[in-house]
């Protein structure tokens, strides 16, 4: 595989590893895999400037963002910190910052790391104002009125304190241990599926969008950093401590480290002691203490020069494989699963790990029987790392991969791409889309998903509900359920309801999110949208030739043979007709194909940075209505670049090197005015 095959496996990946921590909540890798991957096409894309991408995971922050809520801009951009997990890595930092000082003396203040979501609070003459998520480091979702409910999250600071007129302070919103254990035993009483670590709980709760559920279910919060124009103190340490004193929850354990070895001597202590704390915690946060100094050793594209995460070593347990058991998921993938010992693991009991694919099985030379160590990726996700051969019994029987779908018993096919070794091709899948029910229920629960036709109320368990009493047999079936036969005994009329004017609502949701929403296997939400914009049409689209597929930027043989099989199988036409004839867009709006002038004709444009008055998608869609092309990465023949704030750095110097010219939003705007003018 040569350097650019492996970029674009890497932006696949990483892009799917995103979406999958950020929007799901549901991550399958630990973050220090994550970062590893993260770093690798860092390197890669840095000795191959000429394959830049504004779109690559390395051009972004992974977002936290939900549509329900107000979005608001950060005062001060929420970057992320660099993570390491060696002590080497943060002997290396200590060293770089104390050059970068010029050997000026400094401290640095040690805190820990808690695994929760991140949250900004502003308060005004002692009261709290607005709260903001993270969402993507440039803004963030308003849940206000949900942090009212957490009881730790003073509203109104303490009255003898002397706190500045206006400030922020910043910390992580918790799920405690009890509270946790509360909250799934409850779901598991009422048969509703669990949390699957307190993080995810947390996060599930403060989007709710009843305050009622936040306020009953004990969410916590620590604060670790204080923002304004007149802060007490030139130390971080000390603001935080005067923040104690105005009624704010600081931690305990942050401590100020003068030299390297106070701080490893920091991290030693509290990776053990760490397991008798009240919250999850993943590692230790390294602050130079001084805010001169953090000001003087400023930032990176990416974080702060002036801070640093350790990430502790996931723990780790031996526990004995009974089983393997077979998932399938909506894209007929077939998912491995150990099923274990009952074992403890970072706070929690632990039955099951996934088991990935069966080259992941055939590495480990898994048996039945087989005493295996688990970890929990990031503290999250049960993975077997490892086997104690030595502890092997004799009768152990190797674990042979399944050749036919546990579900509906058709043979299992494996999909060719040009890299075998990569996750599109490592997993078996079953190939009776129509007819399996687990994927005919997931691809109902993708469609109806909020990124997708985003049916309100129509959750995994309703999904299973309707599919079990023959309401519903596929995707178009949904438009044809009405309240009477939802409602059944009459004692649920109100909901009934609400899912049929959410169903109805649906056929507004525009063209290339019913792309995304068909469910068509490897075809993601930006494919969805590369498709829908290339082809303008469902007709056309499905009428697209291998060819003509590939064409798109983006789309591989396996993707575009993977499309042209979906609109082959007549099963799929004839629900693809139905959707047609119950009015979903079927087509680019007219706002979307229409062009409004050709200022930009001939012109190819690529968009890089962050955007004050318009999202890079509409911008993308301005470009496309005034005759121009929008292109991913730089070459001789880009015409301008339309940069916003934080313009990629390499990109930068590609387009001086390349005499490029580079235009800001405002003049873009004007450029576009004066014509339509």
């Amino acid at each position: 595989m040569d350097d650019r095959q492996r970029i674009e496996q890497l932006r696949s990946e990483l892009h799917e590893h995103n979406r999958r921590y950020y929007v799901e909540n549901s991550p399958v890798i630990s973050d220090q895999e994550f970062d590893m991957l993260m770093h690798e096409l860092q390197d890669l894309e840095s000795r191959h400037p000429e394959l830049f991408d504004p779109n690559s995971p390395t051009q972004r922050v992974g977002s936290d963002i939900q549509k329900e809520f107000r979005q608001v801009k950060h005062r001060y951009p929420m970057l992320s910190l660099a993570n390491t997990y060696s002590e080497q890595d943060v002997q290396a930092w200590y060293n770089s910052v104390s050059k970068l000082l010029a050997g000026e003396p400094f401290e640095v203040c040690c805190e820990l790391k808690y695994d929760g979501l991140s949250i900004s609070l502003t308060y005004i003459d002692g009261r709290l104002t607005q709260a903001v998520t993270r969402g993507d480091g440039v803004q963030g979702d308003d849940v206000t009125t949900n942090v009212k409910a957490i009881q730790s999250i003073p509203l109104v600071l303490k009255t003898d304190s002397a706190f500045p007129h206006e400030f922020e302070i910043r910390g992580e919103i918790l799920m405690p241990w009890n509270s946790f254990e509360r909250l799934n035993a409850e779901r598991e009483a009422a048969e509703e599926p669990l949390f699957a670590n307190p993080r995810n709980a947390a996060s599930g709760t403060l989007k709710s969008l009843d305050p009622k559920v936040v306020a009953g279910r004990g969410l916590d919060a620590y604060l670790y950093y204080l923002l304004g124009e007149e802060l007490p103190a030139d130390g971080h340490y000390e603001n935080l401590e005067a923040a104690r004193h105005w009624g704010f929850k600081i931690s305990e354990g942050m401590r100020k480290a003068h030299n390297v070895g106070e701080i490893l001597e920091y991290i030693d202590y509290w990776d053990k002691e760490r397991k008798n704390l009240p919250v999850a915690t993943d590692g230790i946060v390294l602050k130079v203490n001084s805010l001169r100094q953090q000001h003087s050793l400023g930032f990176t594209a990416k974080s702060p020069r002036w801070a640093i995460a350790y990430k502790f070593k996931a723990e780790r347990a031996c526990t004995r494989l009974l089983e393997v058991t077979y998932q399938v998921g909506r894209t007929g993938a077939v998912t491995p699963v150990a099923n274990m010992e009952p074992v403890q693991l970072a706070g929690t009991t632990v039955r099951r790990a996934t088991l990935n694919n069966e080259d992941f099985i055939r590495s480990f030379d898994l048996h039945i029987g087989d005493y295996v160590y688990v970890e929990k990726g990031g503290e999250i996700i049960p993975k077997i790392v490892g086997i104690d051969i030595d502890q092997r019994p004799i009768i152990a029987q190797p674990v042979q991969f399944i050749k036919r779908c546990p579900e509906c018993g058709t043979p299992l096919v494996r999909y060719e791409g040009s890299d075998s070794k990569s996750e599109q091709t490592a997993a078996w899948y079953c190939p009776n889309d129509t007819g399996c029910p687990p994927q005919i229920k997931g691809r109902i629960e993708h469609f109806a998903s909020r990124r997708a036709m985003n049916i309100i109320g129509l959750g995994p368990e309703i999904i299973e509900e309707y599919y079990r009493r023959r309401l519903i047999a596929n995707i178009a079936d949904l438009y044809t359920i009405d309240v009477q036969q939802i409602n059944g005994d009459g004692s649920r009329d109100k909901s009934a309801q609400n899912i049929v004017n959410a169903i109805k609502k649906s056929r507004e949701v525009p063209f290339e999110r019913v792309v995304f929403a068909l469910g068509i296997r490897f075809v993601g939400e930006t494919s969805a949208r590369l498709l829908a914009r290339h082809f303008k049409t469902m007709d056309a689209l499905m009428a697209a030739n291998l060819e003509e597929l590939q064409e798109v930027e983006g789309i591989g043989e396996v993707m575009a043979r993977s499309i042209m099989g979906y609109f082959h199988n007549e099963q799929n036409r004839q629900i693809v007709e139905r959707l047609r004839s119950y009015g979903l867009q079927f087509q680019l709006s007219a706002e979307q194909t229409s062009v409004t002038s050709t200022v930009l004709a001939g012109q190819s444009i690529v968009i890089s940075g962050v955007f004050q008055h318009h999202s890079r998608d509409e911008y993308k869609l301005i470009i496309e209505q005034n005759g121009g092309k929008n292109v991913g990465s730089i070459s001789a023949k880009t015409s301008f670049i339309l940069a916003g704030e934080n313009m990629g750095p390499s990109k930068l110097e590609k387009a001086r090197k390349l005499n490029i010219r580079i235009i800001g939003e405002d003049e873009f705007l004007e450029m576009i005015a004066t014509e339509q003018g």
